[in-house]
Protein backbone atom coordinates (compact mmCIF):
# COMPACT_ATOMS: atom_id res chain seq x y z
CA UNK A 1 0.00 0.00 0.00
CA UNK A 2 1.18 3.31 -0.87
CA UNK A 3 -0.05 7.40 -0.55
CA UNK A 4 1.58 8.87 -3.49
CA UNK A 5 1.49 12.10 -5.35
CA UNK A 6 0.80 11.47 -8.90
CA UNK A 7 3.59 11.28 -11.19
CA UNK A 8 3.24 13.80 -13.49
CA UNK A 9 6.81 13.34 -14.01
CA UNK A 10 9.64 13.15 -16.84
CA UNK A 11 10.83 16.58 -16.01
CA UNK A 12 10.54 16.25 -12.63
CA UNK A 13 12.41 13.39 -12.49
CA UNK A 14 15.57 14.35 -13.59
CA UNK A 15 14.76 17.89 -12.43
CA UNK A 16 15.01 16.99 -8.66
CA UNK A 17 17.01 13.26 -8.86
CA UNK A 18 17.04 13.06 -5.40
CA UNK A 19 14.57 12.86 -2.25
CA UNK A 20 14.62 14.28 1.24
CA UNK A 21 12.93 12.54 4.54
CA UNK A 22 10.65 15.20 6.30
CA UNK A 23 10.38 14.29 10.32
CA UNK A 24 6.98 14.39 11.51
CA UNK A 25 4.99 14.62 14.60
CA UNK A 26 4.34 11.14 15.54
CA UNK A 27 1.15 10.04 14.21
CA UNK A 28 0.88 13.09 11.61
CA UNK A 29 2.61 11.32 8.56
CA UNK A 30 -0.84 11.15 6.41
CA UNK A 31 -1.73 15.31 7.61
CA UNK A 32 1.58 16.07 6.73
CA UNK A 33 1.89 14.36 3.15
CA UNK A 34 -1.49 15.15 2.06
CA UNK A 35 -0.93 18.90 2.58
CA UNK A 36 2.12 19.04 1.28
CA UNK A 37 0.29 17.57 -1.85
CA UNK A 38 -1.74 20.49 -1.85
CA UNK A 39 1.26 22.93 -1.72
CA UNK A 40 2.96 21.13 -5.37
CA UNK A 41 5.02 18.87 -3.42
CA UNK A 42 6.09 15.50 -4.89
CA UNK A 43 5.35 13.28 -1.83
CA UNK A 44 6.01 9.49 -0.87
CA UNK A 45 4.43 7.67 1.89
CA UNK A 46 4.70 3.88 1.91
CA UNK A 47 2.47 2.08 4.03
CA UNK A 48 1.53 -1.17 5.18
CA UNK A 49 -1.31 -3.39 6.41
CA UNK A 50 -1.44 -4.73 9.69
CA UNK A 51 -4.23 -5.89 11.97
CA UNK A 52 -4.58 -4.25 15.72
CA UNK A 53 -7.10 -6.36 17.78
CA UNK A 54 -8.66 -4.65 21.03
CA UNK A 55 -11.32 -5.56 23.49
CA UNK A 56 -14.08 -4.56 20.84
CA UNK A 57 -12.85 -6.33 18.21
CA UNK A 58 -10.30 -6.20 15.32
CA UNK A 59 -9.41 -3.74 12.79
CA UNK A 60 -7.02 -3.71 9.51
CA UNK A 61 -5.04 -0.85 9.73
CA UNK A 62 -2.47 1.12 7.55
CA UNK A 63 0.44 2.79 9.22
CA UNK A 64 3.72 3.90 7.70
CA UNK A 65 6.52 1.87 7.28
CA UNK A 66 9.08 4.89 8.65
CA UNK A 67 7.34 5.92 11.46
CA UNK A 68 7.29 9.84 11.48
CA UNK A 69 9.16 10.50 8.30
CA UNK A 70 7.53 11.70 4.90
CA UNK A 71 9.79 11.52 2.18
CA UNK A 72 9.66 14.75 -0.40
CA UNK A 73 11.04 15.54 -3.79
CA UNK A 74 10.89 18.97 -5.07
CA UNK A 75 13.22 22.46 -5.13
CA UNK A 76 15.57 23.45 -2.45
CA UNK A 77 14.56 26.65 -2.47
CA UNK A 78 11.29 26.59 -1.29
CA UNK A 79 11.95 24.87 1.99
CA UNK A 80 9.68 27.82 3.77
CA UNK A 81 6.11 25.93 2.70
CA UNK A 82 7.58 22.77 4.02
CA UNK A 83 8.87 24.00 7.93
CA UNK A 84 5.70 25.93 8.15
CA UNK A 85 3.64 22.78 7.60
CA UNK A 86 1.81 21.90 10.69
CA UNK A 87 3.21 18.57 12.54
CA UNK A 88 6.60 18.83 10.70
CA UNK A 89 9.52 18.71 13.24
CA UNK A 90 12.45 19.50 10.44
CA UNK A 91 13.70 18.13 6.88
CA UNK A 92 16.72 15.87 8.13
CA UNK A 93 20.20 17.24 7.38
CA UNK A 94 23.41 17.05 8.32
CA UNK A 95 25.24 20.28 8.96
CA UNK A 96 22.76 22.45 8.59
CA UNK A 97 21.85 21.61 4.68
CA UNK A 98 18.98 19.29 3.86
CA UNK A 99 20.58 15.60 2.93
CA UNK A 100 19.19 13.57 -0.05
CA UNK A 101 18.25 10.15 -0.05
CA UNK A 102 19.27 8.56 -3.23
CA UNK A 103 16.36 7.57 -5.84
CA UNK A 104 17.64 4.00 -5.71
CA UNK A 105 16.82 3.83 -1.98
CA UNK A 106 13.13 5.20 -2.55
CA UNK A 107 12.55 3.07 -5.78
CA UNK A 108 13.63 -0.10 -3.94
CA UNK A 109 10.77 0.66 -1.44
CA UNK A 110 8.29 1.84 -3.77
CA UNK A 111 8.77 -1.82 -5.54
CA UNK A 112 8.07 -3.24 -2.31
CA UNK A 113 5.05 -1.90 -1.35
CA UNK A 114 3.46 -1.92 -5.29
CA UNK A 115 4.28 -5.87 -5.08
CA UNK A 116 1.83 -8.27 -3.20
CA UNK A 117 4.72 -9.44 -1.16
CA UNK A 118 3.64 -8.34 2.91
CA UNK A 119 6.31 -5.83 4.00
CA UNK A 120 6.72 -4.76 7.71
CA UNK A 121 8.93 -2.25 9.72
CA UNK A 122 12.18 -3.47 10.73
CA UNK A 123 15.31 -2.18 13.23
CA UNK A 124 18.01 -1.59 10.92
CA UNK A 125 20.29 -4.02 10.59
CA UNK A 126 24.09 -2.84 10.46
CA UNK A 127 25.73 -6.78 9.94
CA UNK A 128 24.61 -9.88 7.97
CA UNK A 129 24.91 -11.02 4.46
CA UNK A 130 24.00 -8.87 1.32
CA UNK A 131 22.11 -10.50 -0.65
CA UNK A 132 20.36 -10.11 -3.97
CA UNK A 133 17.01 -11.48 -5.07
CA UNK A 134 17.37 -13.46 -7.93
CA UNK A 135 13.65 -14.48 -8.81
CA UNK A 136 9.69 -13.46 -8.34
CA UNK A 137 8.56 -9.90 -8.30
CA UNK A 138 11.85 -7.97 -6.40
CA UNK A 139 14.19 -9.83 -8.68
CA UNK A 140 17.49 -7.45 -8.35
CA UNK A 141 16.97 -6.01 -5.66
CA UNK A 142 19.65 -5.96 -2.61
CA UNK A 143 19.19 -5.91 1.21
CA UNK A 144 20.78 -7.50 4.10
CA UNK A 145 19.40 -11.56 4.73
CA UNK A 146 17.90 -12.14 8.25
CA UNK A 147 16.13 -14.63 10.23
CA UNK A 148 12.73 -13.89 12.69
CA UNK A 149 11.67 -16.96 13.54
CA UNK A 150 11.62 -19.50 11.14
CA UNK A 151 10.98 -17.21 8.40
CA UNK A 152 13.95 -15.78 6.25
CA UNK A 153 13.87 -11.91 5.41
CA UNK A 154 15.70 -9.30 3.16
CA UNK A 155 15.55 -6.01 4.71
CA UNK A 156 15.90 -2.77 2.56
CA UNK A 157 17.25 -0.13 4.50
CA UNK A 158 17.65 4.21 3.88
CA UNK A 159 20.60 4.17 5.66
CA UNK A 160 20.93 8.05 6.49
CA UNK A 161 17.48 7.57 8.74
CA UNK A 162 18.76 4.11 9.91
CA UNK A 163 15.23 2.17 9.57
CA UNK A 164 14.80 -0.77 7.41
CA UNK A 165 11.89 -2.61 5.63
CA UNK A 166 11.55 -6.72 5.53
CA UNK A 167 10.55 -8.57 3.25
CA UNK A 168 9.63 -12.32 3.42
CA UNK A 169 11.79 -14.74 1.24
CA UNK A 170 12.30 -18.00 0.59
CA UNK A 171 16.51 -18.67 1.09
CA UNK A 172 16.31 -20.29 -2.42
CA UNK A 173 15.57 -17.22 -3.82
CA UNK A 174 17.88 -15.06 -2.92
CA UNK A 175 22.21 -15.01 -3.46
CA UNK A 176 25.07 -13.32 -1.69
CA UNK A 177 26.23 -9.94 -3.14
CA UNK A 178 29.94 -8.77 -2.28
CA UNK A 179 29.51 -5.22 -1.83
CA UNK A 180 32.13 -2.54 -0.14
CA UNK A 181 30.91 -1.75 3.15
CA UNK A 182 29.66 1.96 3.05
CA UNK A 183 30.79 4.25 6.14
CA UNK A 184 28.43 5.05 9.15
CA UNK A 185 25.91 7.84 8.31
CA UNK A 186 25.94 11.12 11.27
CA UNK A 187 22.27 11.62 12.84
CA UNK A 188 20.13 14.06 11.60
CA UNK A 189 20.12 17.40 13.33
CA UNK A 190 16.22 18.38 14.66
CA UNK A 191 16.74 22.15 13.90
CA UNK A 192 14.98 23.94 11.22
CA UNK A 193 17.01 24.37 8.33
CA UNK A 194 18.09 28.05 6.98
CA UNK A 195 15.41 29.18 4.01
CA UNK A 196 17.34 29.95 0.67
CA UNK A 197 17.38 32.90 -0.86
Amino acid sequence: MIWDTQRNATAAESDYPGWYAIHTRHQHEKTVARVLDGKGFETFLPLYSVVHRWQTGAKELSLPLFSCYVFLRGPVERWLPVLTTPGIHTVVGFGGKAATIPRSEIEAIRRVVESPIKAEPYPFIKCGDRVRIKEGPLVGLEGILVRKKSQWKVTLSVEMLERSVAVEVDSFMVERVHAPKHGIATRWLPTSLPVRS
